[in-house]
């Protein structure tokens, strides 16, 4: 069996390789339930076992499952609208990532972005203790705008955007539910408008959509499980989680 996913897949002959790249999948099934911190363990793990550039184009169809299986569970919160404010700077951002993309060594770009979000993350905490006198601050277009513009980049990039818009969610305080519906539909939307770019680049092939195949239950198990987590977890330890797994993630994204 190993000697036929190697040849008709992208996965090694390698039976520990294909139980971590089912963790990896995991992963991404849990950051789309709500633990985004996770969609950065996917990114370092499957960078690792495929290689960075390959790694982006094999990831993006099953994020593009686990979007649309987190927009159905979360579908009663938040709304459409909620993103309008982010799409036309993200797509600028998918752009430029796509530009970028054969311009710009892998280790440079996954440090730069693991600095990024641990920034995001600290000016996070000035604002929970400075709320009300950064409240304009986050409520400006220019905030939304930066944080549109940056996901899209990073994700172009990385596949690792979920971090950046959880602590753009995290400074509006959404409701757990909101949060979960206004990160799905948004998430969504821009890896559907991502998957062109990713042909044109060469990053999405038929290995490794055979590759998504196998790799797909491993999602599947992550939406539900990570679905169950968060039912049980109140508001408050909610924000904690996802910071913590986010600070953690970036971490990791700069010593990987």
């Amino acid at each position: 069996m190993l000697d036929w996913l190697s040849a008709h897949t992208l996965l090694p002959a390698n039976g520990w390789m294909l139980l971590l790249a089912l963790f990896g999948a995991m992963c991404i099934g849990l950051s789309k339930s709500g633990l985004a911190g996770t969609a950065t363990l996917n990114v370092v793990i499957m960078a690792w076992i495929f290689g960075a550039k390959p790694s982006v184009g094999l990831v993006l169809p099953l994020l593009i499952v686990a979007d649309l299986l987190g927009f159905l569970i979360n579908r009663k919160g938040g709304s459409w609208r909620q993103i309008l404010p982010m799409v036309p700077p993200a797509i600028a951002g998918v752009v430029l990532g796509w530009w970028l993309l054969d311009r710009i060594d892998n280790n440079m770009a996954r440090v730069t972005i693991g600095w990024t979000i641990l920034a995001l993350l600290g000016f996070n905490l000035v604002l929970r203790r400075k709320r009300a006198e950064l409240l304009e601050l986050t409520r400006h277009r220019t905030f939304s705008w930066g944080m549109g513009f940056l996901s899209g980049t990073v994700t172009m990039l990385a596949n690792a955007a979920g971090p950046v818009m959880t602590v753009f969610l995290l400074s509006q305080r959404l409701e757990k539910q909101e949060h979960l519906g206004v990160f799905c539909r948004f998430f969504l939307f821009i890896n559907l408008f991502k998957l062109p770019f990713s042909q044109n680049a060469g990053i999405i092939t038929a290995p490794s959509l055979w590759t998504n195949l196998v790799l797909l239950p491993g999602v599947l198990l992550g939406v539900l499980l990570g679905w169950q987590i968060l039912k049980r977890i109140k508001q408050d330890a909610f924000e904690g989680v996802l910071a913590w797994l986010t600070a953690f993630a970036a971490v990791w994204l700069i010593v990987g």
